[in-house]
């Protein structure tokens, strides 16, 4: 059992459906985004496009960011998932420094609504303060809960309107089959052996 993720970029719109749907069922701190689209502007008129690359953790085989972790905060559990644990995080910032795909994010804490200039913290982002440890480093964590609890899938796959992120067990047949036709991982020189897989435009 080996999680991971296939996104395919010919399907990727850029609409920010996954984005917004890991945004509401983590509730990450403000500017924290687990789950991102970048855009940019590829080619010359009349062949002008816009590309979209989605990123994330990449939970990887050979993690760097466990490796130098001086307290054992960050963790691979059987299944490939990689965790933090913010009991044990001391805030130290090596993991960021250590990812090569620039995932991780270093929460400074002020729990407060997303929109401070608009209004207070509404309801929902009432609920949520507090979640997650001032002074600790945060990631996306493949949806890890929904797993435990026995949903085989990430908001951010569930949420995409065009069926561009595929999740599920790498080592399985179904997902050997997609990974046919030219996957790649991202920074494969950094050795690191990525379980988040790129079909290209």
């Amino acid at each position: 059992m080996r999680y991971g993720m296939i996104i395919d970029l010919e399907r990727c719109n850029g609409c920010n459906a996954c984005t917004v749907a890991c945004k509401q069922k983590n509730s990450t701190p403000r500017q924290t985004f687990w789950c991102k689209v970048t855009t940019t502007e590829e080619g010359e008129y009349p062949k002008a496009y816009r590309k979209h690359m989605p990123t994330l953790c990449n939970h990887c085989e050979n993690a760097v960011c466990e490796k130098v972790c001086p307290t054992g905060a960050t963790y691979k559990r059987k299944d490939g998932i990689v965790m933090v644990d913010e009991e044990k995080c001391i805030g130290c910032r090596y993991c960021i420094s250590a990812c090569p795909y620039e995932v991780r994010t270093f929460n400074f804490g002020g729990d407060g609504g997303y929109f401070p200039e608009i209004s207070e913290a509404n309801p929902y982002e009432e609920a949520r303060q507090g979640k997650f440890k001032a002074g600790t480093v945060t990631k996306c964590i493949f949806c890890a809960d929904r797993i435990d609890e026995g949903n085989i899938s990430t908001a951010c796959s569930q949420a995409c309107p065009t069926h561009a992120r595929i999740f599920g067990d790498m080592d399985s047949p179904e997902m050997q089959q997609k990974l046919v036709g030219g996957a790649y991982v991202m920074r494969p020189d950094q050795r690191t052996q990525p379980n988040v897989y790129y079909l290209p435009r």
